[in-house]
């Protein structure tokens, strides 16, 4: 097993896994894009990157925190490659939006990654740079995992208790991300 920790967190994983932190607007459906993707091992909805705290949803909600509503994501190297993983991400955002995706708008939705393995930095800028080079404006983040605070249980596998929740991606990407 290894620890990992952030501020805000601390918890553990198999040998061999990895960790991403992917903010893709309402961790809701961020969380429920993600859960059929082959390689996923775990995924958590909480805070991240923000200036306080124990942030609760109706404090990072006022916009005065600084958190994205981001989904902790665990998984398989073996199993799930980074480029596969943020060919997914992209395809639930739209890059070219700040601070909103879909009718969801505030700073907690503006869409980003944030990255605890080091060695990720470089692929993820590649990744990153490719996608600026297509879309214009960009405004999603790529930047270090300061901080992850969990969002309270009752965001938990929110879509998963209430099915008929609204989610701004569609299910048909949600299908789509399921089978790369």
């Amino acid at each position: 097993m290894q620890t990992i920790q952030v501020e805000g967190s601390v918890f553990e994983i198999e040998e061999g896994q990895k960790v991403i932190y992917v903010a893709g607007g309402c961790f809701w459906g961020t969380e429920h894009a993600f859960k059929g993707l082959r390689g996923v091992c775990g995924l958590c909805a909480g805070y991240a990157n923000g200036n306080t705290d124990h942030p609760t949803y109706r404090a990072v909600c006022a916009g005065e925190t600084g958190y994205k509503e981001t989904v902790r994501l665990v998984y398989d190297p073996q199993v799930l490659s980074l480029e596969t993983l943020m060919k997914a991400f992209f395809m639930i955002i739209d890059p070219r939006l700040k601070n909103r995706q879909g009718n969801d708008v505030g700073v907690q939705y503006q869409t980003g990654v944030y990255y605890y393995h080091p060695q990720d930095r470089g692929p993820l800028e590649k990744i990153f740079r490719e996608k600026k080079e297509k879309t214009d404006p960009f405004y999603t983040e790529l930047k270090p995992v300061k901080n992850f605070w969990p969002a309270e249980d009752f965001h938990q596998d929110y879509l998963e208790k209430f099915p008929g929740g609204y989610c701004h991606i569609p299910g048909w990407k949600v299908d789509e991300i399921a089978k790369l």
